[in-house]
């Protein structure tokens, strides 16, 4: 551990610094002044250069009910920093770092993280519900009279400072322009790795994506890179075709509003012959999960969710269907593992050939996020970025 490099004159000590909290569900941001503690031990402290807004983000603000309802908080978990000060006992990591903070758990050392058949953690996913990773609801923020502010996916950007368990922190090259960088922490990884390590998408086959979110047109550049011949994109709003679904290789654009009677499936399947390869489901509704897995192809065809259900509802599917050779699966950060492919990604980016671009449409200063809440809920945003320092 290499504490001697670049001194924060802050380490171990409190920091003070703006943040948005937020106070009440479906209620604006407000930008108070915060203390964030110092690391603990296997924890970092980063400062943030610039997060962007997920759909996620949006889904926690509004959600009124159950324990998973927490005020106040400070949301966000798609950002980049570069790390201020460091706790006991951490590796890998010094002062001046740049760092991608992610919301999905790595911690190398259990079973499954050390397994390659998948990228789930079973010493930390299971647990939803804690502040810190290691530390259960201990707070590492506190608001102006010295209460705790609730933490959000072990991340929580929308704040100048943060600090976060080194299972969620991956170190990248400084090469990378750091607003490219963030949407590897969460949607550009989704996307790409379910296109990639999930579905395992072949040279030449067919693909449809449910959803041209951010997440979805990930999927679509993941498929553009693994060479599939025919992506077709379904979503209400023709713009994202047009304007950003040609950039990641989007080849047939279905709206379902101008199907008619017949249902997307259907339509897909008179287009492909048959049905396609893959398909993926990234908005998160079980009529449309089940819509994915009824388009593709009787025998091989095979459905990946990416989308979460918010109402956790089941969904139905034929089993003749199952029986007939098709699959469907789910997956939390399109399968990767954050320690081990985020550099990958970057890699492949500085090579030029991951495209980045066309995924941030707006640009805004960190005071302006309620803009940027608004601009995702009206659907005219795919990635907001707010700068800190801007």
């Amino acid at each position: 551990m290499d504490k001697t490099s670049s001194s924060s004159i802050h380490e171990g000590k409190p920091i003070r610094c703006k943040a948005a909290l937020c106070k009440k569900a479906g209620e604006a941001l407000v930008i108070e002044e915060i203390q964030v503690d110092p690391p603990q031990a296997y924890e970092v402290r980063i400062k943030i250069l610039c997060t962007s807004l997920c759909h996620t983000d949006v889904t926690f603000w509004k959600l009124d009910w159950g324990p998973l309802a927490r005020f106040p908080r400070i949301l966000g978990h798609e950002a980049v920093g570069v790390v201020e000060s460091i706790g006991d006992h951490v590796n890998g990591f010094k002062q001046g770092d740049v760092v991608l903070p992610v919301f999905h758990p790595h911690c190398e050392e259990c079973r499954d993280c050390k397994s390659p058949k998948s990228n789930w953690c079973s010493r930390y996913c299971d647990d939803f519900f804690s502040n810190t990773r290691r530390y259960g609801m201990d707070s590492r923020f506190k608001d102006s009279s010295g209460e705790d502010i609730y933490h959000f996916l072990f991340v929580s950007s929308f704040t100048e400072y943060t600090v976060v368990d080194i299972a969620h922190l991956v170190k990248i090259s400084p090469e990378i322009p750091v607003e490219k960088a963030a949407l590897l922490s969460c949607c550009v990884s989704s996307g790409v790795g379910a296109a990639w390590k999930v579905a395992d998408v072949e040279e030449g086959s067919t693909v449809a994506i449910f959803g041209l979110g951010g997440v979805g047109l990930a999927v679509a550049e993941g498929a553009r890179l693994r060479g599939a011949a025919r992506i077709i994109g379904v979503d209400l709003n023709p713009d994202k075709f047009e304007i950003v679904g040609k950039r990641f290789g989007i080849t047939d654009f279905v709206n379902p509003a101008l199907s008619g009677e017949k249902k997307i499936s259907q339509v897909i399947k008179e287009m492909t012959e048959g049905g396609v390869d893959h398909s993926f489901e990234c908005i998160g509704l079980t009529s449309l999960m089940e819509e994915a897995f009824n388009s593709t192809r009787t025998g091989s065809g095979k459905t990946v969710i990416l989308g979460m259900e918010k109402q956790m509802l089941p969904i139905s599917l034929g089993s003749h269907d199952l029986l007939r050779g098709r699959t469907i699966c789910g997956t939390l950060f399109g399968g990767l593992k954050p320690k081990l492919d985020i550099p990958i990604l970057v890699d492949s980016y500085l090579k030029r050939e991951l495209n980045l671009n066309g995924f941030i449409t707006h640009e805004l200063s960190f005071e302006e996020i309620n803009k940027a809440f608004d601009l995702l809920v009206k659907g005219e945003t795919i990635r907001c970025v707010l700068w800190m320092d801007k």
